[in-house]
């Protein structure tokens, strides 16, 4: 993708009209061009207003030039940002110009690849920045921001160090091949290995809760018919999402919509009712509802609060928990001292009115403390790694279990030697040491044109 000898230029803000449009650019005849189209030489990091003039000399527009002189910019090249007006016929004029002039359109994600080749972010920083942007709650931005702000490489630093120490202690014997390896250097090995295989689980384990802080947190509302679950849906929604009726089994199919509740994002899920005597339509309707139960982070049981009975169709407990449901009391204006019954004495719950909005700030407290359960108890300063991420670090504990192997059996130092530099190269994957052009083009190729 990346041909740095190139200067490239894009559109940074959305299409479509807005008050601003931000053009982008980034290369080695950045200077020239800012002089050009601006009329004047450009000072670093000062914002000038201008005109800026095509190359027949007519005015375009009135714009701020900000031009940033490499290495210190978000490239780490001579980079120029142009804010005019947000018509977008006044930024592709704008476009159309530089192109003229010798620019050439940017790939998607390539500023952020080419600040990533010029050593000013590595692979992971440059990851969060698409983490940043498609931030869905609090939650999820300020891990994206720890990405972003080199966390992961910093936690990575002395994992990698300590390999490097062992492998080095390992080295010492392949190249003094007369030399048996010590007792006292072999129970170092093995401690720095098994305290690696710690650190390396620890962050395998906030993979879960990172795909829930990117993807949403996956919450299902599941009920018998007319408990009030779609009017559940549309009070947390805000409008009027699905259909509500008296008639039984209205909702035929799952209904899914992304909700903010507190500091987390949740895919809300309606599904069809649990009816113990389904007709055909109905009866496809409950086994997409429980396609969905078995995929759900969160389930809200919604039960009537006047007679909370649960649903015939469920195994209990076996589909449910008091960490992953929380019990929904519907109708609460009609019985507002219910409680749950016996078999769920331990589940948290909540009494609702969907009808008045009665206990829906209760509800939506509720749900956010539930969410807050699914987060790891031991993360690392708040890191939640990427399936990019899992994959290296699970070739890199599989690495480490064959070198302990090796260890405890007494294997040929140089096979225990490979073993530990294939974790060492599966930790190098995840900052980016690597040389892999096309999986960096497919990395970068997921990111926005003009970033």
């Amino acid at each position: 993708m990346a041909r740095p000898a190139d200067t490239i230029a894009a559109l940074a803000t959305p299409a479509g009209t807005s008050a601003l449009a931000v053009v982008r650019v980034s290369g080695p005849d950045t200077a020239r061009l800012a002089a050009a189209v601006g009329g004047a030489t450009p000072l670093p990091r000062a914002v000038r207003r201008g005109r800026y003039r095509d190359r027949a000399g007519a005015a375009v527009d009135e714009v701020l030039f900000t031009f940033f002189a490499g290495p210190r910019s978000y490239t780490g090249e001579d980079a120029l940002e142009i804010s005019s007006h947000g018509s977008p016929f006044i930024a592709q004029r704008i476009l159309a110009d530089l192109f003229a002039r010798g620019c050439r359109p940017a790939e998607p994600g390539e500023f952020t690849q080419r600040a990533f080749l010029n050593g000013r972010m590595d692979l992971s920083q440059a990851e969060a920045v698409m983490d940043v942007i498609s931030a869905r709650g609090d939650r999820a931005l300020a891990a994206a921001q720890q990405l972003l702000a080199g966390a992961l490489g910093r936690h990575l630093g002395p994992l990698t160090d300590a390999l490097l120490a062992a492998l080095a202690r390992i080295e010492a014997y392949i190249d003094f091949p007369d030399e048996d390896l010590p007792p006292e250097d072999r129970g170092l090995v093995r401690a720095a290995i098994r305290a690696l295989q710690a650190d390396t689980q620890r962050l395998l384990a906030t993979r879960r809760y990172g795909e829930l802080l990117r993807d949403g947190v996956k919450t299902v509302i599941i009920g018998e018919p007319n408990v009030g679950k779609s009017s559940l849906l549309n009070r947390l929604v805000g409008h009027e999402r699905a259909l509500v009726s008296a008639e039984p089994g209205t909702t035929r199919d799952f209904i899914e919509e992304r909700i903010i509740v507190g500091p987390h994002c949740l895919r809300l899920i309606d599904t069809a009712g649990l009816n113990a005597a389904p007709q055909a339509l109905e009866q496809q309707g409950i086994a997409k509802t429980r396609e969905r139960l078995a995929e759900a982070d969160l389930r809200l049981l919604v039960l009537e609060a006047a007679r909370p009975t649960l649903p015939r169709t469920l195994a209990w407990p076996d589909d449910f928990s008091p960490a992953n449901t929380l019990v929904v009391l519907n109708k609460a204006d009609l019985a507002p001292a219910a409680k749950p019954p016996p078999a769920l004495a331990d589940f948290p719950f909540v009494a609702v009115s969907a009808l008045t909005g009665a206990g829906l700030p209760a509800l939506t407290a509720a749900i956010s403390d539930q969410a807050d359960r699914l987060r790891p108890a031991d993360e690392a300063e708040g890191i939640f790694i990427n399936a990019r991420h899992a994959d290296a670090l699970s070739r890199a504990a599989a690495g480490l279990a064959d070198a302990q192997r090796q260890l405890e059996d007494g294997g040929p130092v140089e096979l225990l030697a490979s073993d530990l530099r294939g974790a060492l190269a599966a930790f190098g994957e995840i900052a980016g040491r690597i040389d892999n052009e096309r999986m960096l083009d497919r990395l970068f190729a997921e990111f926005c044109i003009g970033k």
